[in-house]
């Protein structure tokens, strides 16, 4: 599959969340939440609870690992194995993520570095390529102890969402692609103006968020939102062919 452009399938982020990840020498947990990066819109890691009682603790899962999912069984296979997990660095996932304490994994694991490149992962839009050390390490892409804009996609999904003029409503998922982990859509209930209707938002669109108030602002009008494709649950996901318009603005003349 590295190198190649597979086809790509638009799930619901939730659809993740209770997946079982299976290493080669055993289960290692499910997954409870992940990180998302802010800046480039795509999911970093996945929170998986591992262990059982006095034992139980949460660690960090970068999609790079992941081999084909079974999503039908909601299990994610992993090429690492349970007892490196079980041995990995101890980090808090209840408080902000650190670019040391990413550092401390991507050391641990000898994952290459996602920062810096220019694509999503590295130079590379897609994860497995990182994995496979086919790319150099990014020029300019020294270990700084930066913000990394890691942030929960549990806590993003009850953030508001804010037109140039007027409130929309609340963020109630993200749609990503299964290949390359990018966000690809939020999905935004709608409030009082437009009861009971959920549309499909482009990060493209988002202006910027303020974390204080828990709130995602649009660079759009609300009549620009009402406009965007609707969200239909029901509707199972689809396969999309390499070359397929996946991001809102290659939906809507801006």
């Amino acid at each position: 599959m590295i190198g190649n452009a597979p086809q790509r399938v638009l799930r619901d982020a939730r659809e993740v969340l209770g997946c079982a990840l299976l290493a080669p020498d055993g289960m290692i947990g499910r997954v409870t939440d992940f990180y998302l990066d802010d800046e480039v819109w795509v999911i970093r890691y996945l929170i998986v609870e591992t262990g059982e009682g006095a034992g139980r603790r949460k660690v960090l899962i970068m999609p790079v690992v992941l081999g084909q999912p079974d999503w039908a069984a909601k299990l994610l296979p992993v090429t690492i194995t349970r007892e490196q997990v079980l041995g990995s660095p101890d980090i808090d996932t209840d408080k902000p993520v650190s670019r040391q304490q990413e550092m401390g994994y991507r050391g641990y694991y000898g994952y290459g570095k996602y920062w810096g490149g220019g694509g999503l992962f590295g130079a590379a839009s897609y994860p497995d390529i990182l994995q496979a050390g086919l790319l150099p390490e990014p020029s300019g892409a020294a270990d700084r102890a930066d913000d990394p804009h890691l942030r929960s996609g549990n806590v993003l999904m009850r953030y508001y969402v804010h037109a140039s003029d007027g409130d929309i409503g609340h963020v109630s998922g993200f749609i990503i692609d299964d290949h390359s982990w990018a966000i690809r859509h939020l999905v935004v209930q709608t409030g009082n103006w437009w009861p009971g209707n959920q549309v499909l938002v482009a990060p493209e669109w988002i202006d910027g968020v303020n974390w204080a108030d828990c709130m995602i602002m649009l660079d759009r009008t609300r009549q620009a939102v009402r406009d965007a494709p609707p969200y239909d649950a029901a509707v199972p996901s689809v396969g999309m062919p390499a070359g397929f318009p996946l991001s809102g603005k290659d939906h809507h003349a801006l």
